[in-house]
């Protein structure tokens, strides 16, 4: 009897052990593959990037307290080039037309330098296929919604992913990089923009190296970061990976006191000057001759996904290595000791994440890196949820010692690939993420794939909220109906110094143009013209919309290129247009997107009067105060 009571007492001991056992198992798997649904949040229903053009997200602060906005720009389908900014002291968002009838391409996406003077300057060009850049400055600091006119910086070869940087060692000048001279990495110093926001080249541009496979339409494709005082590192391939089943990636970095390439230990391997290029290739001579300038040489389709320093100044950077039939993406990420490259395998990704079998087979959902941590990095890979297989966002943790220490899945059950998440520095790191969600068909609209890139950019930053109250204010609300050229309406209204104005118009396409209203001593025009800029005149004062009143729709009609055409402007027919007024500031707005801002002090709205335009408002609204852009967007975007 004593026997078997002492093995039942070491049977359930050993049961014990057993269950303790699992149970520090499961509790290490919670820790290791754990799970937390993030918020999503939304910036803008239609909007994508490009990977390469950087940074198309940013977040400035400054130590006064005046300034705490984020910045976040997008290209959509309609070739419109925009941006929402965050104004996080204020509470509020403004979208902001930086550029209609674009190129409908995502590499064209915006990118965003903070001026000294605190003013955002933005870049954008065309996708390869026109030499020059575009740029536009905000008359006030941190605000994009006063953005300035257009200037076109004309360059010599063709333009793609511009990068800015301001370095505290030369802090006068810009320095501009992208894909520019033979398709190569190009770098140049601008000025400062003047008193008149003109800048101008002060040296290069210029070919930062060369691939020995670089004729015949190769194109190294390179990510940049910079320590902020006087270097630029660079990673890049030898080229695009559907090009060669064998793509290696480099790293080097460019001194700009010496105008000097090197590799990252230093050593001198050019200098910039136009004439004198290091070549790289992917042979065993000149991985032996060059051992620090090459970060990987796997025999795989190679590509890079995204480049910063950490704490201490020190590259890291994630990359794909995709197979030699492109059929599976695995990510790495990869971390300089100060002796050799520390690799870690991430995750495999799947394939191409998008919905067009035949092209782009080597476009993976993308790798990114916390810009506050760089052993944390954002994954889009496949997992499959109640709505089958779809890419969702994963964040992974690396050790010291290029150990995977955890993965935790981010969003769950989405009914569309969450792809091309991108980590907004100098922002929280727990809300600093931003991406892509939606279908993807191309990264052109064509008549191919006139669907083109239809995704959302989604958030899981806290957006501003507000209470949302139609009624209130509201003087007038009346259908206008038909206009002629000679016809007009006047409404007489009290003296008010905030107002919102806003109509809902079909024009005449055969009669596009004329007077549509006036108010408060102002008159707002459409021009008759090709290119129509509307404008707003008082007296002999003119103050013209930057954009023009149309969309790039046109090119869902046409071949899929890019061969620098500016194809036929659609000419919008429907507008939604608002105007409000409040503290000195008139703005306006076209389908729900800021277009003008304009400073003109102690405007009273007594009278309104629609005239001389050919066409049907089909709705009048006033309101005795300024109704925000979140406002305008739900509600006077929906009335017909």
């Amino acid at each position: 009897m004593l026997y078997g009571l002492i093995c039942v007492l070491s049977f359930n001991l050993s049961m014990k052990k057993a269950i303790l056992f699992i149970t520090a198992c499961i509790l290490q798997s919670v820790i290791c593959l754990s799970a937390h649904n993030i918020k999503v949040n939304t910036i803008t229903e239609k909007g994508a990037w490009c990977w390469f053009a950087d940074p198309r997200s940013i977040h400035h602060e400054n130590e006064s307290g005046t300034i705490n906005s984020t910045y976040i720009g997008y290209i959509d389908v309609n070739g419109y080039i925009k941006a929402t900014q965050i104004d996080h002291l204020n509470n509020r968002t403004s979208e902001v037309m930086i550029r209609s009838y674009f190129q409908p391409d995502d590499h064209n996406n915006p990118t965003f330098l903070v001026l000294p003077d605190e003013r955002i300057m933005v870049f954008y060009s065309r996708h390869t296929d026109e030499s020059c850049f575009y740029y536009r400055v905000s008359k006030s600091p941190g605000d994009i919604s006063t953005l300035g006119k257009e200037f076109r910086l004309e360059t010599s070869n063709n333009t793609t992913y511009p990068s800015p940087f301001i370095l505290s060692d030369d802090p006068d000048y810009i320095y501009l990089c992208w894909r520019g001279t033979a398709w190569h990495p190009t770098i140049a110093k601008l000025s400062m923009p003047d008193i008149d926001d003109e800048v101008h080249f002060e040296w290069g541009p210029y070919q930062i190296m060369q691939s020995q496979n670089g004729a015949g339409g190769v194109r190294p494709y390179a990510k940049y970061a910079s320590n902020g005082r006087d270097k630029i590192y660079l990673a890049y391939t030898t080229t695009h990976p559907d090009n060669q089943s064998e793509n290696w990636i480099y790293l080097n970095y460019i001194d700009i006191n010496q105008k000097t390439l090197n590799d990252i230990k230093g050593d001198k391997l050019s200098t910039i000057n136009g004439t004198d290029l290091h070549e790289v290739d992917i042979t065993p001579a000149y991985r032996d001759k060059f051992p620090y300038t090459v970060v990987d040489d796997t025999p795989l389709r190679n590509w890079i996904w995204d480049l910063t320093l950490d704490k201490d100044k020190i590259p890291v950077m994630t990359t794909v290595r995709i197979s030699k039939d492109k059929s599976t993406h695995d990510y790495y990420h990869i971390r300089w000791t100060g002796d050799n490259w520390q690799k870690t395998f991430i995750a495999n990704a799947g394939g191409h994440f998008h919905q067009s079998p035949d092209i782009e087979k080597c476009y993976s959902g993308g790798l990114v890196i916390d810009k506050y941590d760089s052993q944390t990095v954002y994954g889009s890979v496949p997992v499959k949820g109640i709505h089958g297989l779809v890419y969702e966002l994963k964040k992974y943790t690396i050790d010291d010692n290029g150990v995977l220490t955890s993965e935790e899945q981010l969003t769950f059950d989405s009914q569309k690939n969450n792809v091309r998440p991108y980590s907004i520095a100098d922002k929280d790191s727990e809300n600093s993420l931003v991406w892509m969600q939606g279908d993807y068909y191309d990264w052109i609209v064509s008549s191919q794939r006139p669907q083109g890139f239809p995704t959302a950019i989604r958030t899981n930053m806290n957006l501003p909220e507000e209470a949302i109250d139609l009624k209130r204010g509201l003087l007038i609300n009346e259908n206008i109906g038909k206009l002629t050229a000679v016809e007009k309406r006047t409404f007489r209204i009290p003296d008010y110094n905030s107002f919102t104005i806003a109509l809902s118009v079909t024009l005449d396409k055969e009669n596009y143009g004329g007077e549509l209203v006036k108010f408060a001593g102002l008159t707002y025009l459409i021009p008759y013209k090709d290119m129509p800029k509307p404008y707003l005149q008082i007296g002999d004062k003119i103050y013209r919309s930057h954009n023009i009143l149309g969309n790039s729709d046109t090119w869902k009609k046409v071949e899929r290129s890019t061969n620098g055409v500016w194809y036929p402007l659609q000419k919008l027919e429907q507008m939604h247009l608002v105007f409000t007024y409040d503290q000195g500031i008139l703005r306006t707005y076209i389908n729900g997107t800021l277009d003008q801002s304009v400073f003109i002090n102690d405007l009273q709205l007594s009278d309104l009067t629609t005239r001389g335009l050919n066409g049907v408002i089909n709705k009048l609204l006033v309101y005795n105060r300024c109704l925000s852009q979140m406002e305008i967007k739900e509600h006077l975007g929906s009335i017909n």
